[in-house]
């Protein structure tokens, strides 16, 4: 990754778990490391993402971590961090969430956490990021994240995650023309309707109507062939599609 700031400096999304609801075997659930040339952000936590996540960054080097709602498979895995926080940074973890996730925690009075609640108003600043939500389409409070850059400010340059969310959400609250969406694609097009999830077509669809420069799909359930979703995903939307996959680092 670049070192140096500056408008041309290189930004990565590196997949730490990409599961849907539940990690496969030897998968994750849903985590990315999302790094500027001067910071580094945990986006969401689930199962398996915490051993992976110290594949790639000292923990001491994290800078904060956010999670986009209440369903395990988005942050079961802080309560590691929890433990190992201490032991490797020394100090507390600015750590946003909605209201509700940490009650649910086991550690929820602990010191390595500096917790934060956000809602779809909330503006954050991490380091050189700027990030804003959207409330989505999913059951519990779910926030869609979108996230700038100093000196990048076109929506071209833009990194949009849905979160976990249905059809009655678009990317295009936060702008036409995104960058880079990062988006659930959960299951296939003859169970749409079914779950509170998008399918591969849904999440294509999505990405058309609103400009996306590049589409990435996450969340795909274990049970749902990769190629058969990222297959219908690029049909819908005109040209290809890319599959998330774990460890798998892109570029926006």
């Amino acid at each position: 990754m670049a070192t140096v700031a500056g408008p041309d400096a290189v930004r990565t999304l590196t997949v730490l778990g990409c599961d849907g609801s539940f990690p496969a075997a030897g998968g994750a659930a849903s985590g990315y490391l999302v790094q500027s040339a001067t910071t580094s952000l945990l986006l969401d936590a689930g199962s398996g993402t915490f051993a992976n996540l110290q594949r790639v960054l000292a923990v001491a080097s994290l800078d904060a971590v956010v999670l986009t709602h209440e369903h395990p498979d988005h942050w079961a895995d802080i309560e590691s961090l929890a433990v190992a926080g201490p032991i490797y940074k020394g100090e507390p973890i600015p750590l946003y969430c909605p209201a509700g996730i940490r009650d649910r925690s086991y550690f929820k009075h602990t010191a390595a956490f500096d917790w934060r609640t956000i809602t779809a108003a909330s503006g954050v600043t991490v380091g050189d990021l700027r990030l804003r939500f959207s409330r989505t389409d999913h059951g519990p409070e779910t926030l869609a994240v979108c996230i700038a850059t100093e000196g990048r400010e076109d929506p071209d340059d833009l990194f949009v995650y849905s979160a976990d969310t249905g059809p009655n959400w678009s990317p295009d609250v936060f702008g036409k023309g995104i960058g880079t969406f990062l988006c659930e694609a959960t299951h296939l097009r003859d169970l749409e309707g079914t779950f509170q999830h998008l399918s591969g077509h849904q999440a294509g669809a999505m990405a058309k109507e609103n400009g996306v420069r590049t589409l990435i799909c996450t969340h795909r359930s274990p049970t749902v062939p990769a190629d058969a979703l990222v297959e219908e995903a690029s049909a819908a939307l005109g040209r290809e599609a890319s599959q998330a996959a774990m460890g798998k680092v892109f570029e926006w």
